[in-house]
């Protein structure tokens, strides 16, 4: 049996530039009802902070990475989370790649942030999307940032000011650019995980007599999120169960779910062959055909991708079913109507089909 598991990852805290203390994120995250938070905190590690917190219902996991960038270089590019590898990288941070290689040598996980996070002018941002695509060995990357793409909508001060009040007008879907490169790295035979990050701060903004918190992190724990599925249900013991979390997010048994619209919590995608039947972060061998199984929380529109292209879409279905004799890169995408606007529900990771 699969546990599902509820992480917001990439959040800031006063260490770097966000404004809640890591007690203020528990008990936000607490409120949210989700399982776990990883803290990522520009160019430094904080240690002895992570810890289990609970109230009288529920408890929830506080775990500490580490977002690096060359703060020496303008714009500040190539930004990398680092999980799990429990010491200070930033003095790599000039290099991508040994820096990869440090975490790796490590034990930690790699996951290139926003890695395109275009320029907002109207609001002095500077584009500071990753840049470079020569490294090898990272873990995954940030499919759907939350801040990232809040800033590819701001045309103007007047699209600050309109999405600062209505927030949940932004997510529409990951970055095209972002989707692209992604299938590019998958059809190349690369096993590349994607994960969803809120890029949490909180940040206080004034505008003549304006004045708004973009965005509180109780409103990020409700959006885009990543769900990991775990082999037993978390025990509430800090070791074991980040070693699960951690686990499952190397493997890539996770998918993307933007739960504001409606909880995506359930959804599956399976594939059954004459070899057994495997979840998203695996491979099967094609032998006389697979069939996919794609369950989702309540119906809505669901559509299979082989290898960058769609080739089979359900509407208002919760069940889907789809028979394959081919190889390749299978991954679902899922879409539900939200204040009057077609958005990104789920991005699955793929089930990888091999002929051998």
């Amino acid at each position: 049996m699969t546990h599902e598991a509820i992480l917001n990852l990439h959040i800031h805290t006063p260490f770097s530039d966000g404004y809640y203390r890591y007690d203020q994120i528990a008990n936000a995250a607490l409120a949210s009802g989700i399982d776990a938070v990883i803290v990522t905190d520009h160019n430094v590690w904080v240690k002895g902070v992570e810890r289990v917190y609970q109230n009288d219902n529920r408890r929830v996991l506080l775990f500490t990475g580490e977002e690096v960038h060359d703060q020496a270089r303008q714009p500040q590019k190539n930004h990398l989370l680092v999980f799990g590898a429990d010491r200070e990288l930033a003095t790599y941070a000039s290099q991508p790649q040994q820096l990869i290689d440090q975490a790796n040598h490590a034990g930690g996980l790699t996951f290139l942030a926003h890695p395109y996070d275009p320029a907002a002018p109207a609001v002095r941002q500077p584009d500071i999307s990753w840049e470079d695509w020569s490294i090898q060995g990272f873990t995954g990357l940030e499919l759907w940032n939350s801040f990232s793409e809040f800033k590819s909508r701001l045309k103007s001060l007047f699209h600050a000011i309109y999405y600062a009040y209505f927030p949940a007008q932004i997510a529409l879907a990951p970055l095209t650019q972002t989707i692209k490169k992604w299938d590019e790295l998958l059809k190349s035979g690369r096993q590349i995980v994607a994960v969803g990050g809120s890029d949490a701060h909180g940040l206080p903004i004034r505008i003549g007599v304006l004045r708004r918190t973009i965005f509180p992190y109780e409103f990020h724990f409700r959006c885009i999120n990543t769900h990991v599925l775990l082999p037993e249900p978390l025990r509430g013991e800090l070791g074991a169960d980040r070693q699960a979390i951690y686990q499952a997010l190397k493997e890539g048994r996770a998918f993307v779910g933007y739960d504001l619209p409606s909880p995506t919590r359930g959804f599956r995608f399976l594939a059954t062959g004459v070899h057994g039947t495997v979840m998203m972060g695996q491979k099967l061998v094609l032998e006389n055909g697979i069939t996919f199984k794609i369950k989702l929380p309540s119906p809505a529109e669901c559509v299979l991708i082989k290898d960058g292209l769609p080739i089979k879409r359900w509407f208002q279905r919760d069940l889907c079913t789809s028979i394959a004799r081919e190889a390749g890169v299978y991954r679902v995408e899922v879409y539900r109507p939200f204040l009057g606007q077609r958005r990104g529900w789920i991005f699955s990771n793929p089930i990888y089909v091999s002929n051998r």
